[in-house]
Formats: structure tokens, sequence, C-alpha cells
């Protein structure tokens, strides 16, 4: 197979990839496009490029001559092939476009987990990412910058719990992802809608009229 005839491959199991609904919880978090460019391969296979190799990982490619992108694209190619049998299937192409999409939360937990375990044990407990993230505060949790870390703190504790399945208040790198990326675990989704109403809700009455759905659309500068 042809680099041309694997990135048309590559097009329709983006195509593919994409085609599910978009789930409610899509007000409240939105997930990076694949790529900024037009998905149109009458012109060209950007979009389809960027999906594949992640946006900044493209850029690099950009910069290679054809003979090192080959030799890179090889590598990859054989992440991609899960079973080791020297073909991509549809299945093992679709699971690394998830990947690529995905690839900035793992990033994220990544340096936010340096930052928060502090005793460097393999987990961060609550008291760490309390301690990393708000002891600056603690002594004066109402400072006048416009934030109640107090509030805040409280918040962060309850997504910590539903996020630590085992409550031990001690979360592993998965637990940890739960907690920073709430809206990528079902488990989770109850936290999730609680924030959000929290935050839309501003009377706090339990509901949510028009005003104040606007409202916080405009602050999220969304269209309503």
């Amino acid at each position: 197979m042809d680099l041309r005839q694997f990135l048309t491959c590559l097009s329709l199991c983006t195509a593919f990839a994409l085609s599910k609904p978009t789930e409610k919880k899509d007000r409240v978090h939105h997930e990076p496009q694949l790529s900024d460019k037009v998905h149109n391969d009458a012109q060209s296979f950007d979009y389809d490029h960027d999906a594949f190799l992640g946006a900044e990982e493209a850029k690099t490619f950009d910069q290679l001559t054809p003979e090192e992108s080959k030799e890179r694209l090889g590598k990859i190619v054989s992440k991609i092939d899960g079973d080791k049998d020297g073909f991509v299937t549809v299945d093992e192409l679709k699971d690394w476009i998830k990947f690529a999409q995905k690839r900035w939360i793992y990033e994220d937990v990544e340096r936010q987990w340096k930052g928060h375990d502090l005793n460097e044990d393999g987990l961060v407990s609550w008291e760490e990412y309390k301690n990393a993230t708000y002891g600056y505060v603690l002594d004066d949790p109402d400072p006048d910058d416009g934030f109640n870390y107090k509030q805040m703190m409280v918040r962060d504790e309850r997504r910590f719990k539903m996020a630590d399945k085992d409550g031990d208040l001690i979360a592993t790198k998965e637990e940890f992802t739960a907690f920073l990326h709430p809206e990528e675990y079902d488990y989770m989704k109850d936290i999730v809608v609680q924030e959000t109403m929290e935050d839309i809700d501003k009377n706090a009455d339990g509901f949510i009229d028009l005003e104040e759905y606007i409202g916080w659309q405009a602050y999220q500068g969304g269209d309503c």
C-alpha cells in the first residue's frame, strides 16, 4: 500500500470515527478538533495528516524529507499494529485516531501528576493535591483577587472523592485522570452535571432559567 492509498484509507476511518452522535456532555466539554484544516480530500490530505499524527507531530513531519517521513511513518505504523501481524486493520487505525484525539488529556495528566505526587510514590493523595494546589492560600482562603479558594477547594474535594473509587482519598493515575477530566468517564457524569448546574444556576434555586442559560452561553463564548 503506497502513502496515498494509506491516507485514503485513513480518511475513511477518520470519517467513521467522527460519525457518532454528539453526546449531551458537549455543553460541558468541547474536545479539541482533530485538525483546524479543511477536511476536503479532493484538495489535500492535510486534515487526515493532522488526525493521524496529531497537529504538533504533523508540523514536525512537514520539515522532514520524503525519506525521513517514510521512515518515521513506518515506526508509527508499527505502534498502530496492535497484534504485530504486519498489517494495520481498520479497527487498529480507528483506535489510533482516538488515541491521537485524546493525547492532550494524557499529556495534561502527566504534567499535573509530576506536580502533585509530592512524595513520588506513584499515587496522589487528596492531601498532596490540596497542599500543592491550595497550600499558599490556606491561611487566607478568601483573598482580594476575586476568587473564593475555600469554595473551590470544597468543590475539588467533592470531585476527588467521586473519582476515588475505593474511597481511600488516594488516587491512582486512572483515578487522577477521572478527577482532572471527569467528562471522559461515565461514573463521573453526575459530578459533571452537578458542577455545570452550579455554574449556570446563579440564584441557586435548583433550576436554570432562560436568562441564566443565555448568560452562561455568553460567558462561554458559545451560541445558544
